[in-house]
């Protein structure tokens, strides 16, 4: 954790930012509930899990100890069993789970706050908006105020080379920007969720709040 931390202020720092505006999410979903705890217990409060088949034994015994993260592709019909327990969904990528989000979360009366996903590298293996359908999505989903749109995300190919991925990020850090110029949300999208062990160094270098790290942070213990 100590490495990982350190390579995040290195890459912080060769890109003239705050080591403040980084935030380090842990990606548990390959490891137990007794690392999870570990986790927590060396001070890594942002834990992201991303199915809930495998994070309910988990959330129930850990959820009050930290922010949840959901990350994975979000079925409409599993929204009930996230809404109130994950204060971040990182995979908004339809107006049908937009509008589930809106209903469940205006049922028990709390906004969540939602990261639209967007393919940026147009892999047909990737969930997401195309970069060209979010402002018309924007517009679609305006209604839903118990959306909170404050971020987008993206996954970048696996490379050998990570510096082949900053394309990928520098995309999509102008699309938050041209977002913001056009002005479709009520605030300001200031998050970007990306860059993940293979790459969360360009990532950040190419300004990510967000990153997502699993096996270079906490492992890998399935199998």
């Amino acid at each position: 954790m100590l490495e990982v931390e350190e390579r995040v202020a290195r890459a912080c720092a060769a890109s003239g930012r705050n080591r403040s505006d980084v935030h380090v999410i842990a990606v548990t979903k390959y490891v137990s509930l007794e690392t999870v705890s570990a986790v927590l217990e060396a001070g890594l409060m942002q834990i992201a899990e991303s199915r809930w088949q495998d994070a309910e034994r988990k959330w129930k015994a850990l959820g009050d100890k930290g922010t949840w993260h959901f990350i994975g592709h979000l079925q409409t019909n599993k929204v009930k069993d996230v809404i109130g327990k994950f204060q971040y969904i990182h995979s908004l990528d339809r107006l049908s789970l937009a509008q589930e989000l809106h209903k469940k979360a205006e049922a028990i009366e709390q906004d969540v706050h939602v990261f639209l996903q967007v393919n940026i590298s147009g892999e047909d293996s990737k969930f997401g908006l195309s970069p060209e359908a979010v402002p018309g999505f924007l517009h679609d989903i305006a209604s839903l105020n118990r959306v909170k749109v404050i971020g987008l995300m993206t996954m970048a190919p696996f490379e050998g080379d990570p510096e082949l991925t900053r394309p990928v990020f520098r995309g999509l850090r102008a699309l938050r920007d041209e977002l913001n110029h056009l002005a479709l949300t009520p605030e300001p999208i200031t998050e970007l969720s990306m860059g993940m062990s293979n790459d969360f160094e360009v990532a950040i270098q190419e300004g990510a709040t967000w990153v997502r790290l699993g096996t270079v942070l906490v492992g890998h213990e399935e199998g």
